[in-house]
């Protein structure tokens, strides 16, 4: 099973130590020594996160990595192993709680157990309902009510994107990175996407622009 990991590890010894065992079996590895460098990090499966960073508290990067992305698989490392400090780090949003010093083999098989579940996760989230909207992820196919709605391949992912978060704002720059794979690009491509979505759904309110934001998906 390889996974692209992001590494959010202060301690240049012990993030080399393992990020070359992490890469000895076959794991692309993404570092990051502060909670700034791994908040900006591009979209990866899995996070190994040390709750202490020299920029924010742990618990903290843990809840905006979970609300910028509420699929990805999280493991919060620490060397603080009383059972309030665990349930605060599940309660953060992660998905399993490390507890320093750890062996690979125990590491890994974490790894694995937690990808298990998060696939089985996104199996379950192949059919989107919000509202009278219903979404066939797999077959890339719209209903609104009864009626069928045909969108362009990128309107189609537009609308998973925000779907996925319904309810939510969901920010330009995680729109563009979702449905474009980057960044870079003009704001008024997203905008005229958006537009056309909204057209094809025939509900201009369904989704919301929050200004100097991004968009939300209406859920009622």
């Amino acid at each position: 099973m390889c996974v692209r990991v992001l590494l959010v590890e202060d301690d240049l010894r012990v993030a080399a130590a393992l990020s070359t065992a992490l890469r000895r079996r076959g794991h692309e590895v993404v570092p990051a020594l502060t909670a700034a460098e791994a908040i900006r990090a591009d979209p990866v499966d899995l996070v190994l996160l040390d709750l202490n960073l020299p920029d924010r508290d742990g618990l903290e990067v843990c809840r905006q990595l979970r609300q910028v992305d509420e699929d990805v698989a999280i493991i919060a490392v620490s060397a603080r192993a009383e059972e309030y400090d665990r349930v605060a780090g599940l309660r953060a949003g992660a998905d399993d709680y490390v507890v320093k010093p750890f062996s690979m083999v125990e590491l890994e098989a974490r790894i694995e157990a937690v990808m298990r579940r998060t696939a089985r996760s996104a199996r379950t989230m192949s059919q989107l309902r919000v509202g009278t909207l219903r979404i066939d992820v797999n077959a890339r196919r719209v209903w609104v009510g009864d009626r069928e709605v045909g969108l362009a391949r990128k309107e189609f992912d537009l609308l998973v994107a925000l779907a996925r978060q319904a309810g939510m704002v969901v920010p330009r720059d995680r729109l563009q990175l979702d449905v474009w794979q980057t960044t870079w690009g003009s704001r008024h491509n997203l905008d005229v996407h958006v537009a056309a979505l909204r057209g094809k759904l025939d509900d201009a309110g369904l989704v919301e622009t929050v200004r100097g934001v991004g968009y939300r998906l209406r859920t009622g």
